[in-house]
């Protein structure tokens, strides 16, 4: 806006400037408009992506989905993912390996998959008495975890990026509750990974039945327990039927991180133009899979616990003993793995330090507003 002691221009200059205005948008709008700047040259790559998830799962088979829309709208089509489920062809518990060996150009899942092969992979997702979700993203995005697993993973010839989070997970599905450590002895739980090892320590007999063959492995006493993932997703097995004692929490996964794993010849591979849509499409489902979760898993346990979940946390004496076994668990490990020794360490050091401004801010106000709902 003019000043109030701005020149008046001369009535004259007014319609020649409109003339000069008018001849110059006309001239703009009979022009073709310009293309997009990646459209010039943009090679066209078609690439399959192969889910550790059921599609039954929607949030966890969502996420590729989602990644795979916003890749192709970013790249007007030039850059296609074509997302399959598990077994197609790639089974889950082969994923790494299959995306490493370029079977596949990607893949979408949890690193714990390969905790068999390699335990320091198990860090990447999730540990007994671990990080929770929050600490998780912070300590990959910001505390230096990216580039520790960057070498790891690139003995694998595997890049990752992160591709969501589910929160901390429920504890699982009992016939019987458990109320002392002696109800560990000789029980068979559903359950695998470093969280397996743990419990085995207490007598647990891990077992590993998959999602689909739960209810009837319960149903059938074949096995005494099964954890899963968490409400939302539970709710669809309907166990509680056959067990329903729902413990919590599910200490060996308090913020299961999962990533999309990218074979590394093929990212070397792709224009730079494509790595960044690829990065900012991973950082976008990351944030929608822990928003999903978060905002479906309460209305989710209301109808378990209506449907006659009977909601029961691990005794303090399971906790307690439980991360001594997670300690001892994990200096046997670090003893013979140096690529462990040295990332579980920087895991350690993170965890002090995020949980001290936990028990400062975060947990102080949840605290309150806890017990300011149960008040009403």
């Amino acid at each position: 806006m003019p000043s109030d002691d701005s020149p008046t221009p001369p009535r004259s200059a007014a319609p020649a400037r409109r003339g000069l205005l008018t001849a110059g948008l006309g001239a703009a709008l009979a022009a073709p408009l310009a293309a997009p700047a990646l459209a010039e040259g943009a090679p066209e790559v078609r690439w399959r992506l192969s889910s550790a998830y059921a599609k039954s799962l929607d949030i966890l088979f969502g996420a590729p989905e989602s990644l795979s829309r916003i890749v192709a709208e970013a790249t007007d089509g030039r850059f296609q993912i074509q997302v399959q489920g598990p077994g197609e062809p790639v089974p889950a518990e082969g994923l790494l390996d299959a995306v490493g060996a370029g079977t596949v150009e990607m893949g979408h899942g949890p690193a714990s998959l390969a905790t068999a092969k390699d335990p320091t992979f198990a860090l990447a997702t999730a540990i007994p008495f671990g990080l929770n979700a929050r600490g998780q993203a912070a300590w990959w995005q910001a505390g230096g975890a990216a580039e520790l697993f960057a070498e790891i993973f690139a003995k694998a010839n595997l890049v990752c990026l992160p591709g969501g989070n589910t929160g901390a997970q429920m504890g699982g599905w009992f016939r019987k509750e458990i109320k002392t450590l002696a109800d560990l002895q000789g029980l068979k739980l559903r359950i695998g990974g470093l969280g397996g090892q743990v419990l085995a320590k207490f007598g647990v007999q891990p077992q590993a039945t998959p999602g689909p063959d739960l209810y009837a492995a319960l149903e059938s006493k074949k096995i005494d327990a099964a954890e899963w993932i968490g409400p939302y997703d539970d709710e669809r097995l309907g166990l509680q039927k056959v067990a329903p004692i729902y413990h919590y929490p599910g200490f060996w996964e308090g913020g299961a991180m999962l990533h999309v794993w990218i074979n590394a010849e093929k990212w070397k591979g792709l224009p730079k133009a494509y790595q960044a849509i690829l990065r900012a499409a991973c950082a976008q489902i990351s944030a929608e899979v822990q928003a999903k979760y978060d905002a479906r898993n309460p209305r989710a346990l209301r109808r378990l616990v209506a449907g006659g979940a009977q909601l029961r946390p691990f005794p303090q004496e399971v906790m307690e003993a439980a991360l001594k076994n997670a300690n001892d668990v994990y200096a046997e490990i670090a003893a013979k793995n140096a690529d462990f020794r040295r990332v579980f360490e920087a895991l350690r050091v993170f965890r002090n330090e995020e949980y001290l401004w936990f028990q400062v801010a975060e947990y102080t106000f949840d605290n309150f507003m806890i017990r300011a709902r149960a008040r009403g």
